[in-house]
């Protein structure tokens, strides 16, 4: 047979810590979300990895296909995907389309995950 022991409740207010910063608006929340979402992807987080590796940061689009083994037109899918996020800077030269690490964004995602 168990018995139940009832504890009393704290003193204070209310029963959990205080805020210590800002928490997310809504405006923000749906923009994180969006970005995290396009990050949400296996092939994506290699291509935001292969441009990264590329010397400048930057990679041709010609250059991203062989390596996640997928055709050209999923590849251009994907990246569109991170562009229109936000974590991708897209540049036409040419017949091809060079692809950058959009910095700010990134430092936003690092800023946001790491607490103060």
């Amino acid at each position: 047979m168990t018995t139940e022991q009832i504890l009393p409740a704290p003193a204070s207010a209310t029963c959990c810590t205080t805020l210590t910063g800002e928490p997310l608006d809504q405006g923000q929340a749906q923009d994180f979300a969006r970005i995290l979402k396009a990050l949400a992807d296996p092939t994506r987080l290699r291509l935001v990895s292969l441009v990264a590796a590329h010397e400048g940061n930057e990679a041709c689009a010609c250059d991203l296909i062989d390596p996640v083994g997928l055709g050209q037109p999923t590849v251009s899918h994907h990246l569109k995907i991170l562009v229109d996020a936000g974590v991708l800077h897209r540049e036409k030269r040419g017949i091809w389309s060079y692809y950058s690490l959009a910095d700010q964004t990134l430092e936003r995602i690092a800023a946001f995950l790491s607490p103060a």
